[in-house]
């Protein structure tokens, strides 16, 4: 991981410390924000590989950060919060979230979740093009486009790859929990609600674009993207 620039964001200066011990330790390069505002300054200028984000911060809060950080950048962000409400970790991902931590947590954990996140990025961004085209329809994973009858739609980096994933494998009926494994990458302990919000939006894009092809509900197992051949 060396040469891998971290940006931790807590506004407890001494989890802050510890966790760029921590990291520095293990190789990576980190730099420091202890609120909101200082954090969205410093992603702009410290140019991180990945984002360490405290929820509970002065000022601009985590959710915030993570808003003002996806309208310019799909780089893993890894939610820490000192919660463990079910809400909290589903507006996390909502938002674009790439994983969470409950505090107080362990080190090493830390360090394992990030070297995971960091490496299904990484995954992503070295495959050769991935693009599904259906009637009306085109979902291109490379360059995060959604296209609906020609027309570029914005569509936030989770929505695109749960749509993504499911069209990639039209036909075949998930779980709430397979897609929260597969699309979010980490065994997700809670309400399953996130997903169903996800389905939502993207129905509300692709309401009557074509009779070819649906998102469908399949009751009391999950959701399959249904292709007529």
């Amino acid at each position: 991981m060396e040469n891998t620039k971290i940006l931790v964001v807590d506004d407890d200066k001494n989890i802050n410390e510890l966790l760029r011990l921590y990291l520095e330790k293990e190789g990576f390069s980190v730099a420091q924000a202890y609120d909101g505002n200082e954090a969205v300054k410093l992603f702009g200028e410290f140019q991180p590989d990945l984002v360490l984000l405290d929820i509970m911060l002065p000022g601009m809060d985590g959710w915030q950060v993570c808003r003002e950080i996806r309208k310019k950048s799909d780089k893993p962000v890894i939610m820490v919060t000192a919660k463990g409400e079910t809400f909290d970790k589903v507006l996390g991902l909502e938002l674009g979230a790439d994983d969470y931590v409950v505090k107080p947590f362990d080190s090493k954990e830390v360090v394992a979740r990030i070297k995971a996140v960091l490496r299904r990025y990484s995954n992503k961004s070295s495959d050769t093009e991935k693009e599904v085209r259906f009637e009306n329809l085109v979902v291109n994973l490379t360059n995060y486009e959604l296209k609906v009858n020609g027309k570029t739609i914005d569509t936030p980096p989770k929505e695109l790859e749960l749509l993504y994933h499911l069209a990639s494998n039209p036909n075949r009926v998930y779980t709430r929990d397979q897609l929260l494994d597969e699309v979010w990458g980490f065994e997700y302990l809670g309400d399953s609600r996130t997903v169903d919000v996800h389905i939502k939006r993207l129905r509300e894009k692709l309401d009557g674009v074509s009779d070819k092809w649906s998102l469908k509900t399949v009751w009391g197992v999950g959701y399959k993207f249904e292709a007529k051949e």
